[in-house]
């Protein structure tokens, strides 16, 4: 069976009108909770999308869908980036005045517990500040099932002065059309078709093999790549002793609001290349579990379909923690994102962490 290359597909969704944001960021909302405003193309990719908001306060939700998940079946704390970064900008964008536009600047993950497939994560927003330059925000993940803490996180956002030349809001405002209907494209979006199966590598292999010689494995194709590779073309090219590079096409699909790719999906790169370069100092029979992750934002990502590359080395490697670092380059060869995390090695635990680890080093009760 021949499995899905979503990246390469085209893209579905869409962006909101250039006069609509002439207007104060609750206004711009509220066009959203009325439907006025199209998906954009990562909502259609990963499901990926507001739910809520309140002043200073938004909601998020991202279906934990087995496209998202790694070689060892798990949804990469990275990954889970996606889901903050929409939280993060919308609990600032409830207060920012009219025509003034943000960035995220910077952006840290504490992870507490493995995201799982199979339910649908939220992530709770929370502005601390907004002043004239600078935004800081919060995000509490949660896994409904039992409201259990996935990941807690912090971002700052870069407020920007006003934008100038914007189209003044049509009066009377027309109405726009509405969001596209699923079920007018020939398929479902891709975060509801079937993920792929048989990506996930067996925990007999990571008994016996250390994690350097997995991913030799995967880089000769000898092992499947992983589904979130068939839905974001991400792929380790080359590894070493703790270094990795690993690359993923800037498609336009992982594309925000503002028609240009989403910090969160930026992020997941970053990750995976730390991780992956953690994973190459990794014995047979040890597991390895992000901790946490921060990262700066240097320059915005066209997606345009050039290839964003990171590149990774593990800093530290001690008995029981990792520290990499990782630098994400453009297709010009100049840096977008400078990123470094803590990864934590598990003897005798399998791959996908056991059903009831704790991140913070005890069992789930």
């Amino acid at each position: 069976m021949t499995i899905e290359e979503i990246w390469r597909e085209p893209v579905r969704g869409g962006y909101p009108e250039p006069w609509m944001f002439a207007l104060p960021g609750r206004e711009r909302l509220e066009r959203w909770r009325r439907g006025l405003n199209p998906d954009p193309p990562l909502t259609h990719l990963t499901g990926a999308g507001p739910s809520g908001f309140g002043d200073g306060t938004a909601d998020a939700e991202m279906p934990a869908s087995g496209w998202l998940t790694n070689a060892a079946g798990l949804i990469g704390g990275g990954t889970l980036a996606i889901l903050a970064d929409v939280a993060f900008g919308l609990a600032i964008e409830s207060r920012v005045p009219a025509a003034v536009p943000y960035t995220t600047a910077e952006l840290s993950l504490t992870f507490v517990r493995p995201a799982r497939p199979g339910a649908t994560l939220t992530a709770h927003g929370q502005a601390i500040h907004v002043g004239r330059t600078v935004g800081v925000s919060e995000v509490f993940i949660l896994d409904p099932r039992g409201e259990t803490l996935i990941a807690h996180g912090t971002s700052r956002l870069s407020i920007l002065g006003p934008l100038e030349g914007l189209s003044p809001r049509p009066e009377p405002a027309p109405e726009p059309e509405p969001h596209p209907d699923p079920l007018s494209y020939a398929t479902p979006d891709p975060y509801l078709r079937p993920p792929p199966t048989d990506t996930v590598v067996e925990q007999e292999l990571w008994s016996e093999l250390p994690g350097r010689e997995i991913l030799e494995r995967h880089l000769s194709g000898e092992l499947p790549p992983p589904a979130i590779h068939h839905l974001t073309g991400i792929a380790p090219t080359e590894v070493g002793a703790g270094t990795a590079t690993v690359r993923m096409p800037a498609s336009e699909w992982l594309n925000s609001p503002a028609a240009r790719l989403q910090g969160g999906a930026i992020t997941m790169l970053a990750d995976q290349a730390m991780l992956t370069a953690v994973l190459t100092t990794a014995p047979a029979a040890v597991a390895i579990a992000g901790l946490d992750l921060k990262v700066n934002f240097l320059r915005p990502v066209a997606g345009d379909g050039a290839d964003l590359t990171a590149r990774a080395r593990v800093e530290h490697s001690g008995r029981t923690l990792a520290i990499a670092r990782a630098r994400v380059e453009n297709a010009e060869g100049k840096p977008v994102m400078l990123a470094t995390g803590t990864a934590m090695y598990l003897p005798d635990c399998p791959a996908n962490l056991g059903p009831e680890i704790e991140l913070g080093g005890s069992a789930a009760q």
